[in-house]
């Protein structure tokens, strides 16, 4: 079937699926969850052999560990669909109720997007999270992975649509691509896909907006900062800092760069440094770091690099200003962190950074949609649409105006035989 054909059966799914009971929904997140339970042999079987042909390829070390999904991971993505259940459907939510006049009243109501295209790399368990996510705020998706994980992404397709589809939902609301040139021809179909949402470079989400009609959700870079304040408390830096950047080094909020206070650098720096090698990190650093530890020099690039991998730049500054417009300057605009005593100085930074997530006294770690209690997400973006940070529920549902009646007509407005109210009102559209 040709690219255009899966996208029309898509939207036609969309109609249908945005009008699906919770219960039916819910009902099918569980025949995902148990089916990819009781397939999970099959599923670590084919991401093995992604992995193997994967590290032929000599593929790079942090999307090897992205593509690996086993065990832990596939008990997490189950973990994830059984919580996406226990939220609150998104759909038909009653987000503004006006009275006209009396007898007419307005609402604002959630609604699916429609047909969503999501392109990203390496990750099956993102695969499931965005399908997932997609089937509960009642979008159809058209998906299109990484090669390096071919096999893997096939089953799990497999598993989503037909666990789905035998508990209700409709055909061809779920859709597998596979080639470059299918991605290169879905940018063209603006009339059956209502959103793209590339998980990749800023390049990558650049060249999507270049080249495509569609509306564009960037999911790009994670250059994360810790910005490590004077009067930082000691017995919390090197924990987050340590989390931030190890606990799991290949995802999108690691921190890249560590901004420290030349007050507080003598301090921490060599407590950092000890901390950071014993996890195999590679430091490197300006020249005002560098006369405090023994680490290599970083260059400009490194200010703007996310390594997803074990390797920090840190920069020593002189004041909270410097540490923000470094971030203004070279962040993605993705998550950033202060460690300070200081309510004020954390506000200013939070007020000023900016960023779709920023965090006092705590890891970068924590960005996340699944943490936030999303469910999960379908990424984090870092435009400044209608949807910021992590992008769950709330983020793939738009909204319809429902106007209810009594045989209004503009000309009794017009003419003052009636006049505008514009009263609030405290209730749900009844219909």
């Amino acid at each position: 079937m040709s690219i255009q054909a899966r996208a029309k059966e898509a939207k036609s799914a969309s109609i249908n699926l945005a009008a699906l009971d919770s219960s039916v929904k819910n009902k099918a997140l569980e025949a995902i969850a148990v089916m990819l339970e009781e397939r999970k042999n099959e599923i670590i079987e084919a991401n093995q052999e992604d992995y193997a042909r994967s590290v032929k390829e000599n593929l790079e070390g942090p999307l090897l560990k992205r593509l690996k999904f086993e065990d832990e991971k596939i008990a997490g993505v189950v973990d994830g669909i059984r919580s996406l259940i226990k939220l609150d459907d998104p759909v038909g939510q009653t987000k503004l109720a006006t009275q006209l006049d009396e007898g007419l009243d307005l609402y604002r109501i959630s609604c699916p997007i429609g047909v969503v295209g999501i392109i990203f790399e390496s990750r099956p368990d993102a695969l499931v999270q965005i399908s997932t996510l997609c089937l509960k705020s009642g979008n159809s998706v058209l998906l299109k992975g990484g090669s390096e994980a071919a096999k893997t992404n096939r089953i799990l397709a497999d598993i989503i649509s037909k666990a789905s589809i035998e508990a209700g939902l409709p055909e061809g609301w779920i859709q597998l691509i596979e080639t470059r040139a299918d991605v290169n021809e879905m940018f063209k179909l603006s009339e059956d896909i209502d959103l793209l949402i590339p998980r990749g470079s800023n390049a990558f989400v650049k060249y999507i907006m270049d080249n495509s009609n569609i509306p564009v959700l960037g999911h790009a870079d994670g250059v994360c900062h810790i910005y490590i304040h004077h009067d930082a408390n000691k017995e919390l830096v090197e924990p987050i800092v340590v989390d931030a950047k190890t606990q799991y080094v290949a995802a999108c909020n690691t921190v890249e760069t560590l901004l420290i206070n030349e007050q507080a650098a003598p301090l921490y720096l060599p407590l950092i440094k000890e901390a950071l090698e014993l996890k195999n990190v590679e430091l490197v650093g300006c020249e005002k770091t560098k006369a405090i530890i023994d680490i290599e020099l970083a260059t400009d690039a490194d200010w703007q690099t996310e390594y997803v991998d074990y390797k920090l730049s840190i920069k020593v500054v002189s004041s909270l200003e410097e540490a923000i417009t470094h971030i203004n300057t070279y962040g993605s605009g993705h998550t950033d962190a202060i460690l300070t005593e200081s309510e004020t100085d954390a506000k200013t930074f939070m007020t000023l950074v900016d960023a779709a997530n920023v965090f006092w006294n705590c890891s970068t770690r924590f960005s996340d949609g699944f943490r936030y209690g999303f469910g999960a997400e379908v990424g984090i973006s870092t435009s400044k649409i209608h949807a910021r940070g992590p992008v769950g529920l709330d983020g793939l549902m738009i909204y319809k105006y429902k106007m209810i009646g009594n045989g209004q007509t503009v000309n009794d407005f017009a003419t003052n035989k009636l006049s505008y109210k514009h009263t609030p009102l405290n209730k749900n559209c009844p219909l």
